[in-house]
């Protein structure tokens, strides 16, 4: 049998009156649709949506307990600068030595009186004495003073555990070098709070420092609580921190903080940089966990009160 031709015009017919009916069921079907540049400027939109927040998630995270000011950015070189802060009352539970215990209290940074150079000859010397031990946990000490390096969970006397052998670790010039560092920090310290370089003495401890993101094991491993070094060690009057290795590029966290009300301030390292302040409560302060790499740095101590005096290491 021929087929019936008739229904493909009805069914045209029928298709027709469905599309007449359609619009009155949904008026929405009567939008414009959207052109090719609009479709672009609303992906852009929503790419900046996320890349902004993107962003803020990444300051929180990266700014820790407040930070809200960067006191020295890696980036800058800084002949010197120097924030001076009321004093604590810290120093009038100690003896007083007039034209060296601090009256003018404060914090400052200089990135010319070490050079980056020397910087990482001194490192070379904290890596070679760290090389003999290491702590368990993130934070690692040598002290070429007293002899302490951290092995395992606990400390060792490098000089006498290693006894002739350390002769073939260090060299009289790593030495010298490390006099002539601790000097230069110590006329930097003198003339920035206006006293005699001969009134400054060094104390205990002074020592080098290597941090990393590794678990803490012990106590001493927990380098990130707040403390003011007046009153965990009663023999400092001024503090110094030389940093031996670049925040960003050598470890990430790791940065100095003074804490401050609402107002913390941050200090980026970078090698051959000097951070110096007065140790009483006026400069509270701690240091970010590091998050990944390894940091350096040489905490160098002053005190006014010659009873605290140490000398200075010498190769033997």
């Amino acid at each position: 049998m021929a087929p019936q031709r008739r229904s493909a015009p009805r069914a045209a017919a029928d298709s027709g009156a469905a599309e007449r009916r359609r619009p009155s069921r949904n008026k929405r079907d009567r939008a414009p649709q959207e052109t090719p540049r609009e479709t672009w400027l609303r992906i852009m939109g929503l790419g900046a949506g996320l890349v902004l927040a993107a962003f803020l998630l990444w300051s929180s995270l990266g700014t820790e307990d407040g930070v809200t000011e960067v006191l020295a950015h890696r980036g800058e070189v800084l002949a010197g600068r120097f924030i001076e802060v009321p004093c604590s009352e810290d120093y009038d539970g100690h003896r007083r030595f007039e034209g060296c215990t601090p009256r003018k209290c404060g914090r400052g940074v200089t990135d010319i009186v070490i050079t980056r150079e020397e910087a990482q000859r001194i490192r070379s010397i904290a890596e070679k004495g760290l090389s003999l031990g290491g702590s368990d946990g993130g934070a690692s000490i040598l002290d070429l003073h007293s002899g302490a390096l951290s092995v395992g969970k606990h400390f060792v006397n490098l000089y006498r555990y290693f006894g002739d052998k350390i002769q073939n670790i260090f060299s009289e010039e790593d030495f010298q070098l490390y006099r002539d560092v601790r000097q230069k920090v110590q006329l930097t310290i003198a003339k920035a709070f206006g006293i005699s370089v001969s009134s400054l003495y060094l104390t205990k401890p002074t020592f080098f420092s290597r941090m990393n993101s590794s678990e803490a094991r012990t106590t001493h491993d927990e380098y990130w609580h707040a403390h003011v070094d007046k009153v965990t060690y009663g023999s400092f009057d001024y503090t110094s921190l030389l940093y031996l290795s670049d925040y960003l590029e050598d470890f990430g966290g790791g940065r100095f903080v003074f804490m401050e009300e609402g107002a913390n301030k941050t200090v980026e390292p970078r090698a051959g940089r000097v951070s110096f302040f007065t140790s009483g409560s006026e400069n509270l302060h701690r240091v970010e966990k590091v998050h990944w790499g390894t940091r350096y740095a040489i905490t160098i101590a002053f005190t006014c009160n010659p009873d605290h005096s140490i000398e200075d290491p010498a190769f033997t």
